[in-house]
């Protein structure tokens, strides 16, 4: 092996390692997330630059539990790892990351991963929690029972990352030597001794003696690879486990700090309680931590807009800036804040370990509703967005739960109606405290949320009595990760990402629908002598009374007609559809804040209807498309929007009628 193509690093492991925080504390900033080519799956990629200044690239592989690839994202890992992706580099190197504290699952996957015969270490990643309490992990001992150089890391730590980039600085100096499984030890790494490694950051770069294994498990090259059988993996479970009690010690007594937590988290009453709490938290979070920020973009961008249009004379030019750019845009980059906060308690969740707990609390009410407990974690990331959540059903092994809980991730309120929400409540429900000092508007948005999960609970209930009868459920078995401090960096970083996605969002397809939504909206131009507003002789307005006929019995008005169209680019895209509508005609350049207008043009029962609308109506085409992909099927993506359309029309009708008959028009 070349020095050149000693560039290429993966890391793999077992979900809920750590490799993610690993891979964030070796790149930092310097990260690339896209998709891998024709699937959903994410593809992350950075680079890191040892203190020797090598530069490597390093790939973040999606957790898997074996090669066997039982999900998607298992498969994605197996062929990244072969080379069977096209246009996909095959790896150099392999760092193994394993759970200081847990690492039965771990050595397994890492016997596995020596038949690949690829050039490997393991990465003993939160070393210092292990230590911590009690566990102790001869590495010289580790290290000879695996036959494979062995790391230890603190990915959370200044310098807890020493030990693996001194190892890349070894790849790099010692570039023709063979690291392959099994590995005489004149072959491996020579010893040396850097006194700037503490013990937290030891580093085992010797390989002496042989796995009993070793003439069952190796391979010579990926090209001789086959799928272990149940007796394999029997075989390298077995083996991992007399690796453990040969090298690693546990306490007579274990650390109870998660058990302690643990009671009370998971207790049948409390636990549901502290959950309901926390989600409840969360929806308060979205308004009343948000509305500085928000007030300053929103200004921002009206000061942005009174100066254009103070530059440029009256006509299509200043129209087209002001109200299709800066207005559309504008009024949607002002919920970043509200989705930003969403996003950072769902970060901070999983890196505390408390979506798995909630998850396991949930499995008797999704279970009663013919959903396996597991989809509890897709279901409340689609809280943020209905896309990844979709692809996190694959942590779901049969199919048909999986299925189930593809088709209903959608009711579940996503961070890209949080635009169409915040405008209608901000418009319609006073600001005011109730129940002893609770928002009234955040209470409104939790009753939206609320309303989605049930609308979830409700179609999975129906779609289980209707497809899978006679079906029985499948047994929910989960492993619950210990509880972490969650890391500053890591959610940070997290939050950069999604920031950036949303307004790269903004920046594309929004401006894009805007162009389209102000040239709909402003030709034809009126003839002379004509009366109302230009925009009632536009080509929106032609578009809006062809379908108003069709949506006025569930009182929307053609206005709502036509930003309903675009927005199924993106739910967002509504409220730019309707900023840009509503400031062309009421043709006031610097524009009245659009919740305002909608208060003044919109009745209560029309308001109450399009929130109802939202909650169940599939008004995501990118969604649509993730749906077919995953099931691998056009068919169940067409039953999806047929069904939730059918759903949004009743429950809107419903609701406006209602409100008719309560509140008046």
């Amino acid at each position: 092996m070349t020095t050149e193509r000693m560039t290429r690093v993966a890391l793999v492991g077992n979900p809920n390692c750590g490799k993610t925080a690993l891979f964030n504390a070796l790149t930092g900033s310097r990260q690339k997330v896209a998709n891998y080519p024709g699937v959903t799956v994410e593809r992350k990629e950075g680079s890191v630059t040892t203190p020797q200044g090598r530069t490597f690239r390093v790939l973040d592989l999606p957790g898997t539990y074996s090669l066997r690839a039982r999900s998607p994202d298992e498969e994605v890992t197996r062929d990244a790892i072969l080379g069977r992706i096209p246009g996909e580099d095959i790896p150099d190197f392999l760092l193994c990351v394993a759970d200081a504290t847990n690492m039965r699952l771990a050595l397994r996957l890492a016997l596995e991963l020596r038949r690949v015969g690829r050039p490997m270490a393991l990465v003993l990643n939160m070393f210092d929690i292990a230590r911590h309490r009690g566990i102790g992990i001869d590495v010289e001992r580790l290290s000879a029972a695996l036959g494979l150089p062995v790391v230890t890391s603190v990915a959370v730590r200044r310098g807890g990352m020493d030990g693996v980039l001194g190892l890349l600085d070894r790849l790099a100096e010692y570039p023709t030597l063979n690291l392959l499984a099994g590995s005489p030890p004149s072959e491996t790494f020579p010893r040396k001794r850097e006194s700037s490694v503490s013990d937290s950051e030891h580093v085992t770069l010797t390989s002496r003696g042989r796995s009993p294994l070793d003439s069952r498990l190796r391979g010579n090259d990926t090209g001789d690879w086959s799928p272990p059988s149940r007796d394999d993996m029997s075989a390298m479970q077995a083996e991992a486990d007399r690796i453990i009690a040969a090298a690693v010690t546990l306490p007579v007594k274990a650390n109870t700090v998660t058990t302690r937590i643990d009671a009370v988290l998971l207790h049948p009453v409390w636990g549901i309680l502290i959950l309901l709490g926390v989600l409840f938290l969360m929806f308060q979070a979205v308004f009343a931590w948000a509305q500085p920020p928000m007030e300053a973009i929103s200004w921002g961008f009206d000061s942005l807009s009174a100066a254009v249009g103070q530059a440029l004379p009256q006509g299509l030019l200043r129209s087209f800036i002001c109200d299709g750019l800066i207005g559309g845009v504008g009024a949607v980059i002002v919920f970043l804040p509200q989705i930003l906060i969403l996003f950072l308690f769902i970060l901070l969740l999983e890196d505390f370990g408390y979506m798995a707990r909630a998850a396991f609390l949930m499995d008797k009410i999704m279970g009663g509703a013919g959903l396996h407990g597991r989809a509890f974690i897709p279901l409340i990331s689609s809280f943020a967005c209905a896309i990844p959540a979709i692809m996190a059903t694959r942590v779901i092994d049969n199919r048909r739960d999986r299925l189930s809980t593809i088709l209903i991730a959608p009711f579940m309120t996503c961070s890209a109606r949080i635009p169409v929400y915040t405008l209608i409540i901000a418009a319609f429900i006073p600001a005011k405290q109730v129940l002893g000092g609770l928002q009234l508007q955040g209470l409104v948005m939790f009753g939206l949320y609320a309303l989605g999960l049930a609308g979830a609970l409700g179609s999975s209930f129906a779609l289980r009595r209707v497809f899978w009868r006679r079906v029985p459920p499948e047994p929910f078995m989960l492993e619950l990760p210990d509880h972490k401090k969650p890391n500053a960096r890591n959610v940070l970083l997290g939050l950069l990402q999604r920031a950036k996605a949303f307004l790269r969002r903004a920046g594309t397809t929004i401006t894009a629908m805007m162009v389209v939504i102000w040239f709909l909206a402003s030709f034809p131009q009126p003839p002379e002598g004509a009366h109302g507003p230009a925009l009632s002789h536009s080509f929106a307005a032609s578009i809006g009374r062809a379908i108003e006929p069709v949506l006025a019995p569930i009182g929307f008005n053609w206005q709502i007609s036509v930003a309903l169209v675009p927005g199924m680019a993106a739910r967002e895209v509504a409220v730019a559809a309707l900023g840009t509508v509503y400031a062309i005609e009421a043709g006031d350049d610097t524009a009245t804040k659009l919740s305002e207008t909608l208060a003044q043009q919109w009745s209560l029962a029309t308001a109450l209807a399009l929130l109802a609308w939202y909650v169940f109506a599939p008004q995501c085409a990118a969604t649509l498309v993730t749906i077919r992909r995953e099931t691998g099927s056009v068919k169940w993506a067409a039953f999806s929007f047929a069904y939730m359309i059918a759903l949004a029309y009743i429950a809107t009708f419903i609701t406006y009628r209602l409100a008719l008959a309560l509140v008046g028009g």
